[in-house]
């Protein structure tokens, strides 16, 4: 059985509860110490056997850069952020401070020779890792899963004890931080610090599979692996597709030395309206025996930029023109923060999109756990996904900050090189690490000027890292040619702007219609939407305006259109949800009609 979890949590914790929060969602009453978060975290990738740490960890709060601590200030529940209710703690952290973790785990059984592996899903920002007192790694990047071999830390028997301190700057730094703010307002939202997704470990043999990256070519009917690993001397990488228990696919090769290519005769094809999934059995083998096995999924679908029937550039799926609508979606939660309280909970918006009669979602300045992908793969979900932007807006840090991009702006920023050094980094593992994703079908390396800089040369290695996918240089505000698609932004919109020769014409954002619900309030005054609205009669007859000025726009060439935005978050309250998810602003089947209806107007 897949994804066979062995709970090694600390005590169980009958005394835990949520701190106090200003909002929770009904999901948040399923969070215990011994259920939080049990799914198997990576399904692109999955092996048999492996061992969360999810639950209770010691943890405190000290002066940032200490060597060692010997007291604690009480327990957390991780993976939710120190400041979020899920936590237990609801607490700040500053910028001189650092946040400390620990707890104790037990060996799982190890092959002779076997290595174990520490997997954190991610952490925000730096961390710090020691097992049994030796640090074994450190890393800094808020959104990409990173591991360490901890093999030699590891004692012959008995209790291991792991430690992590974590650091983050949050607004003060210039590091990629999404709509963090140390001090919320508007569209900037509380900070989250620490480990805010899955940490477990996985026992590995000696030598084993580190990576898979399926690549499909409908136009081949095949499907390309790049395989990565360690110890592949003298053998095979054998790879194997499925129809469901069907082998209809197999290659075989040298392994990690090159790409093996799998054809797939009579090709389903994967979209929106059947998001079909092909199995795939990685094996790695030598001296007559499998030495290493891996189970995951791919899916044969193609996005492309072609002409339509006018000439103009359009959003093609599997070589059809495809109407791409959907809503922004920040994937925030009132009692989690970045972090959804369950995995259903975590789905559930994703059903609720789809339910509404949208075919894509914008991920906004933000990147999820990998099973959110999986979700959105399985249900047949597009996504654009944003890079996590590096830089406060124009109210928290004015034109002095070195890295904003005033709207009216002739050109890039300069950008200090080692901001710019650790936006590279984590845009390049954003688009390694969840590249396998084929619901992903285009990265937007900017939004609206937020820290933008070198915008061609950042657009063109987005796409030589990933040819397979359409680039949004920059979604709003300051277009500089380059990308495929011009993507502009109008509140409430909506309105259309020519792209000119070659790139395709997107609506960003737009729409942002609000309607605050009382007993479903972040806070109860303050809260806000681009066009407010007492009741939801008032604010479906204007929805319904906007569509029909939507529908006139699209027979000039829009190619996609995003409204904002999925849930209310914070003192936002323009969502088609209220924060908590308890309300549906919109009749679900009105919806529905108007959003299927786009594609057939946009001809």
């Amino acid at each position: 059985m897949f994804g066979m979890l062995l709970l090694c949590g600390a005590v169980a914790g009958a005394e835990w509860a949520p701190a106090e929060g200003p909002l929770m969602t009904r999901w948040a009453a399923e969070v215990s110490p011994d259920n939080v978060l049990p799914e198997y975290p990576r399904p692109q990738m999955k092996r048999n056997a492996w061992q969360s740490l999810n639950g209770l960890w010691d943890y405190a709060v000290r002066p940032k850069d200490l060597a060692r601590i010997d007291t604690w200030d009480g327990e957390i529940l991780v993976p939710f952020a120190i400041e979020s209710a899920l936590s237990g703690v609801g607490r700040r952290v500053s910028p001189e401070e650092e946040l400390w973790y620990r707890r104790e785990f037990e060996t799982p059984a190890l092959a002779d020779g076997g290595r174990l592996l520490l997997h954190f899903g991610a952490v925000d920002w730096r961390a710090r890792v020691w097992v049994n007192g030796k640090q074994v790694g450190e890393h800094k990047g808020g959104y990409d899963p990173f591991s360490f071999d901890i093999t030699k830390a590891l004692k012959p028997a008995g209790p291991q004890e792991l430690r992590v301190a974590v650091w983050d700057p949050t607004s003060t730094g210039t590091q990629p931080r999404g709509k963090q703010l140390i001090n919320p307002r508007g569209i900037w939202y509380t900070p989250v610090t620490g480990i805010w997704q899955t940490v477990w470990l996985e026992p590995v043999p000696a030598d084993y599979i580190q990576s898979i990256l399926p690549v499909s070519d409908i136009d081949e009917s095949e499907v390309r692996l790049r395989i990565t690993g360690t110890g592949g001397e003298g053998k095979q990488i054998r790879a194997v597709i499925k129809d469901g228990i069907r082998t209809i696919g197999i290659a075989t090769g040298p392994a990690f030395t090159k790409e093996l290519v799998i054809p797939v005769v009579n090709a389903k094809l994967w979209s929106p309206e059947s998001p079909f999934l092909y199995n795939l059995e990685v094996s790695l083998v030598g001296g007559g025996r499998v030495v290493d096995k891996v189970y995951s999924y791919t899916a044969l679908r193609k996005i492309s930029l072609e002409a339509d029937a006018s000439g103009q550039p359009q959003l093609f799926l599997n070589n059809e023109r495809l109407f791409q609508y959907g809503p922004l979606d920040q994937g925030w939660w009132p009692d989690g923060l970045y972090t959804a309280p369950t995995d259903a909970a975590l789905r559930y918006d994703i059903e609720m999109t789809l339910d509404l009669g949208f075919n894509m979602l914008r991920k906004h300045v933000k990147v999820e756990p990998a099973r959110f992908y999986y979700h959105c793969d399985q249900l047949g979900m597009l996504v654009w996904q944003d890079m996590p932007s590096a830089a406060p807006a124009r109210e928290s840090g004015g034109a002095d900050n070195p890295l904003w991009v005033g709207a009216n702006d002739a050109g890039d920023a300069e950008r200090p090189e080692e901001s710019a050094r650790q936006f590279e980094a984590e845009l390049r593992e954003l688009i390694q690490d969840f590249g396998h994703f084929p619901c992903i079908v285009m990265w937007v390396p900017f939004n609206e000027g937020w820290g933008q800089y070198d915008t061609e040369r950042i657009a063109q290695w987005v796409k030589e890292l990933d040819p397979s996918r359409l680039v949004n240089s920059v979604s709003g505000w300051l277009d500089l040619g380059v990308g495929d698609v011009y993507d502009y932004h109008a509140y409430p919109g909506p309105t259309y702007e020519s792209a000119g020769p070659g790139r395709a014409s997107v609506l960003g954002e737009f729409g942002g219609l609000g309607l605050p619900l009382e007993g479903h309030l972040w806070q109860e005054d303050g809260n806000w939407g681009y066009q407010a609205f007492d009741d939801k009669k008032g604010l479906a007859k204007r929805y319904e305006t906007l569509m029909e000025d939507l529908y006139g726009v699209l027979g000039l060439g829009m190619a996609a259109a995003i409204y904002t935005q999925t849930t209310d978050v914070e003192v936002e309250v323009n969502g088609l949800m209220t924060y908590d998810r308890e309300v549906v602003k919109f009749d679900a089947e009105t919806m529905k009609s108007l959003g299927r209806s786009m594609p057939a107007r946009a001809g």
